[in-house]
């Protein structure tokens, strides 16, 4: 008798099962390398796919928020809410608009004289209710006013006030269901709570973070308190030269740390303390605009009028610490995202380009329309997910921070799904097809005009200083990096 030895294959429920209902099956797999001798080709094939889709779905563009009759030349993000944002314009108006429903909620009109040349809304808490928060605008009039910056009770969602009343109750529904369709000329017009003078005209302010205080720009660098009044004379006077100064703003974490820029192309830092400046570097063209990292309290942005954009340690201000490439326009305002991790930068040449922190070599992304002009302010939104521009055209303009993301609910799955995705193309980024696909985007043909003209006279600058190194004296020294080459001059 032949004894035959059976062997059974067991498996266990447990494996194959979910462990609660509703989720997902388990996969068993085999990690074996050996086992998979194409798993690079094919993870490559998925970064490829993933890039191409990324690409097929970026659309950036969200809302475009008209309503100005001129050119939009400042933006102020509310420092507690996601839906508020004040704007200026050139023609003296200011208004306030709910970003959730896209749509201007109170309009101050003519509320300078002149251009607004600066808008921030106060942090603190100065009332209860209605008159909680405060926002400062400046002017070329030389005046600086404070308004009322939640004109609607109960915030910027209720109408109730503003709409006549009606004993009728088809009226009442209808009035209730077109809260949101209030045109801004039909809000009753608000007047300034204080009016602080100047001199000069006023060019730029900020807020501190939590003192009932503000800097603003001028012919020098003033601190006002806004518990003295308007009539009241500024308590610091600070100046580094004698040339105008139209960009002032104060360190959020260091608070009394200020940093300044003039006309006569300087950055400055000024201790309130002391009531002096600290220490003046000369770059080799002015800058247009200052932002302070939320994340690293002594690093700034500087955007310049040479195309580009720097970042600066204060800690040593000899060098530049990045350089950022690829606007072909003078760049006239540059933003933080929240997370520390992004730049936006807006500039003369009408596009809108986003940056990664430490890679200055290109853009992540460059965001453009065929009607947007030159744009003058940028701003990103508080949770990180939204960029705001406003240019000369009168409109401001509402875009995403990730062109591709979804702007609806997304589920655990698909959330998971987008992740794998996104690190299959951070993996495969600098190989093959994903990354001319991540590289390349369309931009007008202006711009890949002026590009081109760019590279031309960048490469015969460089071809120059190849031969003067070459063929005379200069050679012997060692070539001075393009990061210190931006500044021309330090002052103590």
């Amino acid at each position: 008798m032949v004894r035959t030895k059976i062997k059974a294959l067991t498996r266990s429920l447990d494996d194959h099962t979910p462990a609660r209902k509703g989720d997902a099956a388990p996969v068993q797999r085999n990690l074996d390398p050996a086992m998979h001798p194409f798993d690079k080709p094919r993870e490559y094939t998925r970064a490829l796919n993933a890039a191409k889709l990324d690409r097929l779905f970026a659309k950036p563009f969200v809302a475009a928020l008209e309503g100005h009759i001129d050119g939009v030349y400042s933006l102020a993000r509310h420092p507690k809410r996601l839906d508020v944002l004040a704007s200026g314009s050139g023609d003296g108006d200011i208004r306030l608009w709910d970003l959730n429903h896209q749509r201007c909620v109170y309009t101050y009109p003519r509320a300078h004289a002149g251009i607004i040349q600066s808008l921030c809304i106060s942090p603190l808490t100065f009332g209860h209710g209605a008159a909680a928060k405060r926002m400062l605008s400046c002017s070329t009039d030389r005046t600086i006013k404070v308004w009322n910056a939640d004109p609607v009770p109960e915030g910027l969602g209720d109408y109730a006030e503003y709409v006549e009343e009606s004993d009728d109750d088809e009226a009442s529904g209808a009035r209730d269901a077109d809260l949101f369709s209030l045109r801004p000329r039909e809000l009753p017009a608000s007047e300034p709570l204080t009016v602080y003078n100047g001199k000069t005209a006023f060019h730029s302010l900020s807020h501190h973070a939590h003192l009932p205080r503000f800097a603003s720009a001028s012919s020098t660098v003033q601190i006002w308190d806004m518990n003295r009044g308007g009539g009241s004379d500024p308590l610091l006077d600070m100046s580094m030269g004698v040339d105008a100064v139209h960009v002032v703003r104060y360190n959020q974490s260091e608070t009394d740390v200020l940093a300044s820029a003039g006309t006569d192309r300087g950055v400055t830092l000024y201790d309130v303390r002391s009531g002096q400046p600290l220490h003046k570097v000369v770059l080799t063209m002015r800058a247009n605009d200052i932002a302070w990292s939320p994340v690293e309290p002594t690093t700034f942005a500087v955007a310049s009028e040479d195309y580009n954009m720097y970042t600066f340690d204060m800690r040593n201000l000899s060098s530049a610490t990045q350089i950022y490439k690829g606007h072909v326009g003078a760049v006239m305002s540059v933003d933080w995202a929240p997370t520390g991790q992004s730049l936006v930068t807006g500039s003369y040449d009408r596009t809108v380009r986003l940056w990664d922190v430490g890679k200055g070599a290109r853009s992540r992304d460059v965001y453009h329309t065929k009607r947007m002009q030159k744009v003058f302010a940028v701003s990103y939104t508080l949770d990180a997910r939204f960029v705001l521009s406003g240019s000369d055209d009168g409109n401001v303009r509402l875009w995403k921070h990730r062109a591709s993301d979804k702007l609806g609910i997304v589920n655990a799955r698909e959330r998971a799904s987008r992740e794998y995705a996104q690190a299959l193309r951070q993996r495969w980024n600098s190989v093959g097809d994903v990354a001319k696909i991540e590289r390349q985007r369309h931009v007008p043909k202006h711009i890949r005009t002026a590009q081109k003209l760019q590279h031309t006279m960048t490469e015969a600058r460089r071809v120059k200083e190849d031969r003067r190194r070459r063929h005379t004296k200069s050679g012997t020294k060692k070539p001075k990096a393009a990061r210190k080459h931006v500044v021309v001059e330090e002052k103590e």
